[in-house]
């Protein structure tokens, strides 16, 4: 199989890249030791070349909004039309936002205000990479921006009162391209420190304790885990009966 290319759009913030892993490491884990996978230093310029000699791209999130005006925004954004149909591509967060903006949708932030903590959203169209099945699942989050125009062509997948376009989904197989507003690679205590880091500066402090609590709960982060793993390689569903679990 072709390795998977990793678009690194953001790191850690600085007080808390000593205790926890980079974002592609964490994309690395989630998708398992046998994946093969390359990195890319998106905010330094770098991207594939050919998309077609990956598997997929997964684009991972940002403290950047797609709207800012910074140097490596806009080249991220026409390598994303141009690899639209020549390898899958797998948004999150900020790859969420970036390619709905990229595909003739709009992201803005949100009047909603922070969105910490776990939160629910709801499975309103099923994919044929969504095994196990789930009508419902629950990931860390942690973003202000939304998406809040999907692109014309995009399909909604999941939703929620406060983010209604938590995930979308365009194309089939080779052509298709999915995104998540959440994030499955934030294990809960990271998402707990991030929440402590803005408490009170940039969080409010009841947002930040109904939060943490959240946290505390049980998620669904496998679930999507291999929703994305899934659709990256094409792995066919279980044979209903056949340890499906279902």
């Amino acid at each position: 199989m072709k390795p998977i290319a990793i678009l690194e759009t953001g790191k850690p913030p600085e007080d808390l890249k000593d205790t926890f892993d980079d974002y592609p490491a964490r994309f690395r884990a989630l998708l398992g030791e046998s994946v093969a996978t390359v990195r890319f230093d998106v905010q330094a310029g770098r991207l594939p070349d050919d998309p077609e000699a990956f598997q997929g791209a997964i684009v991972t999130g940002s403290a950047a909004g797609v709207y800012d005006d910074l140097p490596w925004i806009a080249p991220l954004m026409d390598w994303l039309r141009a690899a639209r149909g020549r390898t899958r591509l797998v948004g999150i967060c900020f790859g969420h936002q970036a390619m709905a903006q990229a595909f003739g949708g709009r992201v803005e932030k949100s009047d909603r205000g922070w969105g910490v903590g776990l939160h629910r959203y709801d499975i309103v169209a099923r994919e044929d990479w969504m095994f196990p099945k789930a009508a419902s699942i629950a990931i860390p989050v942690s973003h202000q921006d939304q998406v809040v125009a999907p692109p014309a062509d995009a399909r909604v997948i999941a939703s929620s009162d406060f983010t209604p376009f938590a995930g979308l989904a365009w194309g089939e197989g080779r052509m298709g391209a999915m995104s998540f507003q959440c994030h499955p690679e934030f294990q809960p205590e990271y998402a707990a420190a991030l929440v402590e880091a803005r408490r009170g500066s940039r969080i409010p402090e009841t947002v930040a304790d109904e939060a943490l609590a959240s946290l505390a709960r049980a998620n669904d982060r496998a679930v999507l885990t291999a929703w994305i793993r899934a659709f990256l390689m094409l792995t066919p569903p279980p044979v209903e009966g056949e340890g499906s679990g279902i």
